[in-house]
């Protein structure tokens, strides 16, 4: 094996640092070395998550036992060293970043980039900073790496400028330093307790606790789940997602789809390693499965509430963790394959309809979405800084509305859950799962409660995104055929593609998900991995 592929695991979080750290170097002005650099770094990270999604199926051979990559930082042995874990379900979300973020990337190129000052390097940190939360593999470096993605979103949140965006930006801030307090405060809890932070060691370590001890480790589990859920956007600690996605710029909210979804896979991962040592309720499915259908209820509602295409957008966010957390809150693990397709078919999904509703925007003249009922208690909105004065970029392209009308109904199709795209697999494997879940062929009050809310939400949602979709494209009156570029349209199509991809080869899809699901079920493999013999290099 090469030398370089005994450092795989480490190249998603080296690339993007060094990349940001090269442009930080470079004048404002230099805009088209920072956009080669770029590409060069979004191009080397999507290879390098293939690499890794190969490596961890064994595809052309072991590189690891297990199929699980530990590299050591330092060649220090954990629970002393820093290690970073490659697995199944990390390669997955780093696949899953790496193609939103190039997406999003491509998309800004466009003009969104020249908004403000540091686009490009806070891009790559927060790149950096989800993709380290995804490999890390212990508790510390899960903050660490949390507070590089959430201080490189503050900047993002408020790139362009614009009072409501900076007001909802201080929002955003002020809730995610409260989360990331309480986060530390259990991180010390857990440390004084145990003497460790390395996951795989945490699970062993956590068996030895008894009487006042467990009970302090139980509360400081609770206190870190509580934080993995403001960060998640369960109810009732999500009020500041609507206004925050709502008001960032699109390619921002786009690639801030997938944010919610790091708090999710905290859960599932602290959750599958704590369970055999009897985990809190802040990571059992006693406590996650009514927070989900909560959350769903609460995201439902706010889709048939809004009026402004970007928050139906936002609440949609909010619906799809809802689902996710009672799907992962239902016993077994019958459910965990199910609920990871339908993370990444609507999040591909959510990240196009962002992208998508500010072109149909441009469609439209300033003021007309006042027409709306209420509008949000009469307000308008505050156009972007930057969209009065650069509204046509781009030139006229054929069949422009017809593009913009298609890709909407897809998006739709997505997130409803109708057939035949991911979107409807996602939901029916999700509800199937769920009635197979029954004892004696008799379905719970749970497993009805999640079906009832699962179909309700999706005739929520075709009611509200029906709704959106009238008043965005039969009202020719106000219609006028905006100018587009290419590279706004293809991260759209990309986007949409993957879900089609993922529609096509969904029985390989599924089953590799659902060998995901049981490796989680199976914490002693990772516990060896990371606590045995180092495999990052050849094996014998």
């Amino acid at each position: 094996m090469s030398i370089w592929m005994q450092h795989l695991p480490v190249l998603p979080i080296l690339i993007p640092l060094l990349a940001g750290a090269l442009m930080l170097l470079t004048r404002d002005s230099q805009r088209s070395l920072r956009v080669g650099l770029g590409a060069v770094s979004l191009a080397l990270q999507v290879a390098a998550a293939l690499l890794l999604i190969r490596a961890t199926q064994g595809i052309g051979g072991s590189l690891w036992i297990e199929n699980i990559g530990v590299y050591r930082l330092g060649n220090w042995a954990a629970p002393f060293g820093i290690v970073l874990v490659a697995d199944r379900l990390s390669a997955l979300m780093l696949g899953l970043t790496a193609v939103l973020g190039l997406c999003a990337w491509i998309y800004s190129t466009a003009r969104w980039d020249r908004a403000g000052s540091h686009f490009h390097p806070l891009f790559q940190l927060q790149l950096m900073g989800l993709n380290g939360a995804f490999l890390t593999g212990d508790l510390f470096n899960l903050f660490v790496f949390f507070e590089i993605l959430l201080t490189a979103s503050y900047g993002l949140m408020l790139h362009g400028s614009g009072k409501r965006r900076v007001g909802a930006g201080l929002h955003y801030i002020g809730i995610n330093l409260i989360a990331s307090f309480l986060l530390l405060v259990a991180i010390a809890l857990i440390y004084g307790l145990t003497g460790t932070l390395n996951l795989a060691d945490l699970s062993v370590r956590a068996l030895t606790l008894h009487g006042a001890d467990r009970q302090l480790f139980d509360s400081a589990a609770a206190i870190l789940g509580v934080a993995f859920l403001i960060k998640a956007a369960a109810w009732p600690l999500n009020f500041w997602l609507p206004n925050a996605y709502a008001e960032a710029c699109a390619p921002v909210a786009a690639l801030f789809a997938i944010m919610t979804k790091v708090g999710i896979y905290a859960l599932l991962r602290i959750g599958s390693l704590l369970l055999p040592a009897g985990a809190p309720a802040a990571f059992g499915g006693a406590w996650m499965f009514p927070a989900g259908i909560a959350t769903l209820a609460f995201g439902t509602l706010g889709m048939l509430a809004s009026t402004q295409p970007r928050r139906i957008a936002a609440y949609a966010i909010i619906t799809s963790s809802g689902t996710l957390f009672a799907a992962l809150g239902m016993p077994g693990v019958t459910l965990t394959g199910p609920a990871l397709y339908y993370l990444l078919s609507s999040v591909l999904a959510l990240g196009a309809l962002f992208l998508l509703l500010e072109l149909t925007e441009r469609s439209q003249s300033f003021g007309a979405d006042i027409l709306a009922v209420t509008q949000e208690a009469f307000e308008a909105d505050e156009p972007d800084v930057i969209s009065l004065s650069e509204q046509a970029v781009g030139t006229p392209l054929p069949a422009t509305m017809a593009f913009l009308g298609l890709s909407f109904f897809v998006c739709a199709l997505l997130i409803i859950g109708l057939p035949p795209l991911s979107g409807f697999v996602a939901k029916f494997s999700l509800l199937s799962a769920a009635l197979r879940t029954a004892e004696f062929g008799a379905p719970t009050v749970n497993v009805w409660l999640l079906v009832a809310a699962m179909l309700g939400s999706g005739l929520a949602c075709l009611m509200a995104l029906g709704r959106c979709g009238v008043r965005l494209f039969w009202m020719p009156e106000q219609l006028h055929t905006p100018a587009l570029r290419l590279t706004e349209i293809i991260p759209i199509l990309v986007l949409l593609g993957a879900c089609a991809a993922l529609t096509i080869q969904a029985g390989p899809a599924m089953s590799y998900l659902e060998d995901t699901a049981h490796y989680l079920d199976q914490p002693a493999r990772y516990v060896q991995a990371v606590l045995g013999p180092a495999n990052t290099g050849p094996q014998p």
